[in-house]
């Protein structure tokens, strides 16, 4: 991302536009096709810079595995491989990332819930991918961008099974920031 707020912001509108393209014309859109008419774009909370937050990152050494239920009743496992320590506003909390066993791709998975889950945003919870440059050790710092924050495929079609946020990663505060509920 860029580092001026102004580029900040233009370049989340753009990556916003380009998603909102891809869900109205893509044959790979997680809108069903019958919806797809009445489909004018997702919705948004404003981009917010005080979301964008420096983590300071604890790895998991060995990973720890964990179960994660999913939005059709299943489980699918997980290995919490980092957490990711920051502060909003003036709070300190924590969010486990994720890899799946077989995944050496050196990315995160964020799954979390909010105050605003199943009111503003999702209710099944909200996502975040988080690829780091090069490994991270303990006491690395990372971006945490909840504007980045989206929705699961099934918060848009039943036919989707989603992992969703262990308790863990349920965060005792209002994050504003990232895709509202479809």
């Amino acid at each position: 991302m860029t580092d001026t707020a102004e580029g900040y912001v233009d370049e989340l509108e753009a990556n916003r536009a380009e998603k909102d393209q891809f869900f109205d014309e893509h044959p790979q859109s997680p809108i069903p096709p019958e919806e797809r008419d009445d489909f004018d774009g997702l919705d948004y909370f404003d981009p917010d810079l005080a979301y964008r937050v420096e983590a300071t990152v604890s790895t998991a050494d060995p990973p720890q595995p964990v179960e994660m239920e999913t939005s059709d009743g299943r489980t699918v496992r997980y290995l919490h491989v980092a957490t990711f320590a920051f502060e909003l506003e003036g709070e300190s909390y924590e969010l486990a990332g994720y890899r799946q066993p077989d995944d050496d791709s050196g990315g995160f998975f964020v799954p979390f819930r909010d105050k605003t889950t199943g009111q503003q945003t999702y209710k099944g919870g909200r996502y975040m991918e988080l690829e780091p440059e090069g490994e991270i050790a303990d006491g690395h710092e990372v971006v945490l961008d909840f504007n980045l924050a989206y929705n699961p495929f099934c918060a848009f079609s039943e036919t989707f099974s989603c992992p969703l946020p262990p308790e863990e990663n349920w965060l005792g505060t209002t994050v504003e920031a990232g895709e509202r509920d479809y």
